[in-house]
């Protein structure tokens, strides 16, 4: 492990983001957090708490109870640890900032999840380009205490091994899409509404209302081919959310063999981020398309 962890962000120029890589496994420096740091934690933990009850599916508000998350101080990695480890199995390591590809798939295929050590200055509140502490402790880690949503982490991590070793590069940006749909933006059905489970919303005040409540957005039942197929935006609110009736959906679609899948996604075209596909989609809400930004999707 690095001796002196490093804060790893992206560097922003008049061309756009360029990301920047970080490899290492890092302990949490929790004695070297400021009180600025857990002041933002605090802010950060309950405007998204007070807004996600009646919003963020059960599973996620219960595990996150469960695991002894409060606002009073940014959580330890070690205390949380114990928590996984019986849960799941899972185990959460610090890490510097974005990590590549292999190395993100091989620290899911062996349970163990990247937590970025530092958290968002109190000028970034709203928005970070990169992941952070906030964005992976608060929005990710939760869902990990769940048996079959753990698994299904798992099982991508060993997907994307797999990919990079027999298939091709647009093999990996269908599961990219695959990972962005599912558990950074997507949605569940609940038998009380739509209900948002996807870190990316639960860590994000804006979109945690405007995914389940803005006529804008598209809200498609989920298909795995489809979503694989589906472009997304990296500068906005999603066009389109999709949705799943339960963990159980997604643990199934990473349990089948991709090897037949990967050649009919990659050879049909890519589906920009707001389309609806009149003769096969599930449409659970037409977006008005109301205020959606202009531009490439990525």
């Amino acid at each position: 492990m690095n001796a002196q962890p490093r804060r790893v962000e992206n560097i922003a120029t008049d061309r756009g983001v360029i990301p920047q890589y970080a490899t290492g496994v890092v302990e949490q420096p929790w004695s070297d957090y400021s009180a600025a740091d857990h002041q933002v934690w605090a802010t950060l933990f309950q405007r998204q708490r007070e807004l996600l009850p009646g919003r963020a599916c059960s599973a996620f508000l219960d595990a996150q109870h469960a695991l002894g998350m409060t606002p009073d101080a940014i959580p330890r990695f070690d205390q949380l640890n114990r928590h996984l480890r019986a849960a799941s199995g899972w185990e959460l390591i610090g890490v510097e900032g974005l990590l590549p590809e292999a190395v993100f798939f091989e620290h899911l295929a062996r349970r163990r999840f990247p937590v970025t050590w530092w958290i968002r200055r109190a000028d970034q509140l709203d928005y970070i380009a990169e992941p952070d502490l906030f964005h992976d402790l608060f929005g990710h880690v939760p869902l990990l205490m769940n048996p079959v949503f753990a698994d299904y982490m798992q099982a991508y991590g060993q997907g994307g091994l797999r990919a990079q070793r027999e298939f091709s590069d647009e093999a990996l940006l269908n599961l990219t899409r695959l990972y962005w749909y599912t558990v950074e933006f997507g949605l569940m059905r609940e038998p009380a509404g739509l209900r948002i489970y996807g870190a990316g919303i639960v860590s994000s005040k804006g979109e945690s209302i405007y995914s389940l409540e803005s006529p804008a957005p598209n809200r498609i039942g989920f298909d795995l081919e489809r979503v694989m197929r589906t472009r997304y935006r990296i500068d906005s609110y999603q066009k389109t959310y999709f949705v799943i009736d339960g963990f159980e959906q997604l643990f199934a679609a990473t349990q089948q063999d991709f090897a037949p899948i990967y050649p009919r996604v990659v050879g049909a075209p890519a589906i920009p981020a707001g389309a609806v596909q009149e003769d096969s989609d599930t449409v659970l809400h037409r977006g008005s398309r109301e205020g959606w930004a202009e531009g490439a999707d990525a």
